[in-house]
């Protein structure tokens, strides 16, 4: 709890929303993916600009720098399959899925950390206007004020009478007798169809 005094201020970050996370998320998997790790630069240079930190953009340099030299690699192959050794196929391969495995693992892991940490959206704030402070977030000059006031009606409202309830024991002995009736008609009905 804070003294009497200004608040102080968070800094704050903008967070999008859960849904548009996960959407970027699915779209750069699925870009990384599908280009068989050559585009696994655009996930780490993403991951670069959200977290700014140097680690980030030094592993963004250090996969850019694996691309191009997988791009060289295939381009060097030879186009014919029956003329590529099976080391030089093992190599390309093993090079793919170790650049995607890593690439992925890395970026899934620092995002949704790095997110996690910043904590959940503010709730029911819509874009430009601040969600409201909480009563612990309040100036305490502002807090004592709200303390001695007493809570006012509001003037807007209509009052509505409470509900009348029902008698309970007059329903319950109608329903009785309505029973007892109708056992009695089915009772001489049997009775009558014995006769017969």
């Amino acid at each position: 709890m804070h003294g009497y005094g200004p608040t102080p201020q968070q800094q704050t970050t903008s967070r999008p929303s859960p849904a548009t996370l996960t959407a970027v998320r699915v779209i750069l998997v699925t870009v990384t993916v599908l280009s068989c790790g050559l585009l696994g630069w655009v996930a780490m240079l993403r991951l670069a600009i959200v977290t700014r930190r140097p680690r980030d953009w030094f592993l963004l340099a250090v996969v850019i720098v694996l691309n191009v030299a997988l791009f060289a690699f295939i381009m060097a192959t030879p186009d014919d399959p029956d003329e590529m050794s099976d080391a030089a196929v093992l190599l390309m391969l093993l090079w793919i899925v170790v650049l995607l495995a890593g690439v992925l693992t890395y970026y899934l892991y620092v995002e949704i950390r790095h997110y996690g940490s910043l904590g959940s959206p503010p709730p029911y704030s819509a874009p430009g206007h601040p969600a409201p402070l909480l009563p612990y977030q309040q100036h305490p000059a502002r807090q004592h004020q709200h303390q001695n006031q007493h809570p006012q009606p509001n003037p807007y409202t209509v009052p509505t009478p409470p509900p009348t309830p029902t008698p309970a024991p007059q329903r319950l002995d109608q329903v009785r007798a309505e029973l007892d009736e109708l056992s009695d008609y089915l009772r001489k009905e049997n009775r009558e169809g014995e006769g017969r």
